[in-house]
């Protein structure tokens, strides 16, 4: 059993308030994976990123007026997967992501998982659909692209094919900030109904927020946050930059909205990519986890009294 952050990893907001892993109510978990970069290259260096620049991220919401990661326990687990210093085919990344986002699961974890490309959400949502086999939830997107090519440069697990891959599975998706899709794409979108609110609708929709909350068709979500549905002025640093995207403020509304809404089993933060002498786009990347588990904590009543 692991009883504390493994040395090797950078502990999120810092080994002061890192938890034992039996206290935790949040696992963070670090997979550095790369293999089907199409555009920049550098996201398997995203997670340590976060990690870093979560150290000078606030104790203190100023939102919530609490000190999250004092009550929610976050314990942050050894990288998986992890490209840096060897290859890792799809497949061992896959089966390695599956069994232990399925182990942490069973463990009563909430689980926010740091990319690494987008074709690591394939792993994850999988372990999901095997710990609540009986139970449907959705899978909540945040994207610039629709990632919902069959195959891509030859693989089926590019990381322009992960949304493909959760239709396939029968899931209920819902996408939100899509700004750029292939003629493939548009026409699944069309031929399978599928949910989605486009950027450039949303610029225009004073209440896109609401009706995006009423399209999700379960109780139970799965978040998938590739960080180029952020406006690139925010995030810069992905691997696959579309001008426009969601804003900072609109962006916390819908976390916010979802996480008291529904019921989110778990996330993940993908395609991290840093910018060299820019800390700007890994702080705001670890800004976002820690306003999600803030958000966690406040709607399934994690702080102490």
């Amino acid at each position: 059993m692991l009883t504390q952050t493994d040395t090797s990893v950078i502990p999120f907001l810092g080994a002061d308030v890192a938890a034992t892993y039996d206290a935790a109510k949040v696992v963070i978990l670090p997979i550095p994976y790369e293999a089907t970069t199409t555009y920049r290259r550098g996201c398997e260096n995203g997670p340590d990123a976060i990690l870093e620049a979560s150290q000078q991220v606030e104790y203190y919401d100023e939102e919530l007026d609490w000190e999250i990661g004092c009550d929610a326990g976050i314990y942050t687990y050894p990288s998986i997967a992890d490209t840096r210093d060897r290859q890792v085919s799809p497949e061992e990344m896959l089966k390695a992501t599956q069994e232990t986002v399925y182990k942490l699961v069973r463990d009563n974890k909430f689980v926010i998982a740091l990319g690494g490309e987008h074709s690591i959400t394939t792993g994850v949502v999988e372990a999901y659909r095997q710990a609540y086999p009986d139970e449907p939830f959705t899978v909540v997107q945040i994207d610039a692209h629709g990632d919902l090519r069959h195959e891509y440069e030859g693989s089926i697990h590019n990381h322009a094919c992960i949304m493909r891959r959760v239709v396939d599975m029968g899931l209920p998706t819902v996408q939100i900030g899509i700004r750029a899709i292939c003629k493939e794409e548009a026409e699944l979108i069309k031929a399978k109904n599928l949910t989605v609110f486009r950027a450039r609708e949303i610029a225009n929709q004073p209440d896109w927020i609401e009706k995006a909350i009423a399209s999700i068709p379960t109780q139970k979500v799965f978040l998938t946050i590739d960080l180029d549905g952020i406006d690139p002025t925010l995030i810069p640093g992905v691997g696959t930059p579309e001008p426009g995207g969601l804003n900072w403020y609109a962006l916390l509304s819908f976390l916010r909205q979802v996480m008291e809404k529904h019921q989110v089993l778990g996330l993940d933060i993908m395609e991290l990519a840093p910018v060299a002498d820019s800390v700007v786009s890994q702080f705001t990347a670890a800004k976002l986890a820690y306003k999600l588990i803030g958000y966690q904590a406040l709607f399934q009543g994690w702080k102490s009294t």
